[in-house]
């Protein structure tokens, strides 16, 4: 019986127009680099977002050093700040709806993220999302050790929840190492969805449970 779903955020619960990888993209490519949208987001998706920069340079087939990727990151995130400013957030199709059901059955609702957690608090702010109201709780890259693929932030999410037993926890995101974190936390169920980074072909590469196309589906498929 799943009592907990942790979900990623941008692409799968947030809406904000890929703005994140665009502006990765856009901070790698600025230091002479030229990695297309589609190859960023294959190496990068899902991950905090310095280790994804890292990622992107080495899938190019260098060895990046630290201070190249500091160098990216830095720029990075002036310009995602600028990029947030005016941004229009809006949430995916039916995420308020789909949360206020959870509920209702008595499964907790953990939002996770690479973000950082200004950024990912941000996010939320402009969505009017609360914790202790739409959600109960936030986790985020810099509140853990380790980021994904690692299970640091769903343990986290089940600390915060009381929930103790991994296989009541379902996790679900766009891209495969959200998929990946949720194996490695021992989840009961993982799920990709296809609103976000990647397509349902990258996602099944993961093996989770099910592929989703929108979050109303996940009512039906957590049984």
């Amino acid at each position: 019986m799943i009592k907990l779903i942790v979900f990623d955020m941008a692409g799968t619960t947030v809406d904000e127009d890929n703005v994140v990888y665009k502006t990765v993209r856009a901070a790698i490519n600025a230091r002479g680099y030229d990695f297309s949208q589609d190859q960023v987001q294959a190496a990068g998706a899902g991950k905090e977002k310095s280790q994804a920069i890292r990622d992107v340079l080495a899938s190019g087939g260098d060895a990046p050093s630290d201070d190249e990727v500091a160098l990216i990151f830095a720029d990075f995130r002036e310009r995602l700040a600028k990029a947030y400013a005016d941004l229009d957030v809006r949430e995916q199709p039916g995420a308020s709806e789909l949360f206020a059901e959870l509920h209702s059955r008595g499964i907790k609702v953990v939002l996770n993220t690479g973000y950082d957690r200004a950024t990912a608090q941000s996010l939320i702010d402009k969505l009017g999302w609360k914790v202790g109201d739409q959600i109960d709780a936030l986790v985020t890259a810099s509140d853990v050790t380790h980021g994904r693929p690692g299970p640091d932030m769903i343990h986290k999410a089940m600390e915060l929840t009381g929930v103790a037993e991994p296989s009541h926890v379902a996790k679900i995101g766009d891209s495969e190492i959200d998929i990946e974190e949720g194996k490695n936390a021992a989840c009961g169920m993982t799920f990709g969805i296809t609103t976000g980074a990647q397509t349902a072909t990258q996602l099944a590469s993961a093996n989770p449970t099910a592929i989703l196309n929108r979050l109303a589906d996940l009512i039906d498929a957590i049984g």
